[in-house]
């Protein structure tokens, strides 16, 4: 892998070089558009309306839309000139614990590692922060975005993730549906308690795989190579719950007997008759709008 970025990071009067990569990439299938008469790739050009013409990147200029149809034309040369620390480093304001960052703003994860002369200190930091059990936020600019950042140990490097500015993150009073008003039954939320329990578990992200995006993929494959493609299964429409203590207790009960030898499970499921196959742990879905 080619680093994405180098720089320092600075904390106190301590200046590390690092190198960063990225973190994680998109494993999604991307579809090319074609002309349905001959399947050749199709051209985006940057077309101008107004001139009626195709231009070439060399007359492109940045734009603000200011007030409607109104532009203002920013230069690269006006960007440099921004009085901003541009420096390449990664600033340090300080540490906080890992659980007061929600994740709702996390945005991109980086690997941090050593850039040449900065072994020792980069491993310091590592420590330092283990110790502590603390995370370190700072500011660093990257790619023209002065972005806020987070600094944790991983294994034997450290992760940078990205942060989203408070501004960035939508206010909870914007939603009408809020704040929702229901009468909770205490043994509803004692059942609910259960149900959990019973499905808890270690989180592995290696266990679970993009099962649409390989059914896609084999779909793909079988067309390429002009083999029958295989009917889709039909996925069953989640039922309307009625009785939700019900629904409850018949979900624990699957749970249950996902946690038993598979001999008492299916003596169980006899013995109160014939029990639909679902997944106890339910799932989100789209329905229409």
């Amino acid at each position: 892998m080619r680093p994405f970025w180098r720089g320092y990071i600075s904390f106190g009067l301590v200046t590390i070089p690092v190198k960063l990569y990225t973190a994680t990439e998109q494993k999604d299938v991307r579809f090319r558009l074609l002309h349905t008469e001959c399947h050749t790739p199709i051209k985006n050009q940057r077309f101008c309306p107004h001139c009626e013409r195709t231009i070439e990147w060399s007359d492109v200029v940045r734009g603000y839309e200011v007030s409607k149809g109104r532009f203002v034309v920013v230069t690269d040369e006006e960007i440099d000139q921004i009085p901003i620390d541009t420096s390449g480093n990664v600033n340090i304001a300080g540490f906080v614990e890992l659980r007061e960052i929600d994740p709702i703003y996390y945005e991109r994860s980086y690997y941090v590692v050593p850039d040449e002369g900065g072994a020792k200190a980069f491993l310091l930091l590592g420590e330092a922060l283990r110790d502590a059990n603390r995370v370190a936020i700072g500011k660093v600019v990257i790619r023209e975005k002065e972005q806020l950042v987070a600094l944790r140990p991983y294994e034997n490097a450290l992760i940078m993730n990205t942060l989203y500015y408070a501004d960035e993150v939508r206010a909870l009073s914007a939603l009408e549906e809020l704040p929702v008003e229901a009468k909770v039954h205490p043994n509803e939320r004692k059942m609910a308690v259960q149900l959990v329990d019973n499905l808890a578990m270690e989180f592995s992200a290696a266990e679970f795989r993009d099962e649409y995006r390989d059914a896609l993929r084999a779909m793909i494959d079988a067309k390429g190579k002009g083999e029958p493609v295989a009917a889709p299964r039909e996925a069953a429409a989640p039922g309307k719950v009625v009785d939700l203590m019900e629904a409850l207790r018949r979900s624990v009960e699957m749970a249950q007997d996902r946690r038993r030898p598979a001999g008492d499970a299916k003596g169980r499921q006899a013995a109160r008759g014939a029990v639909p196959q679902r997944r106890a742990a339910g799932g989100m879905q789209e329905r229409p709008r």
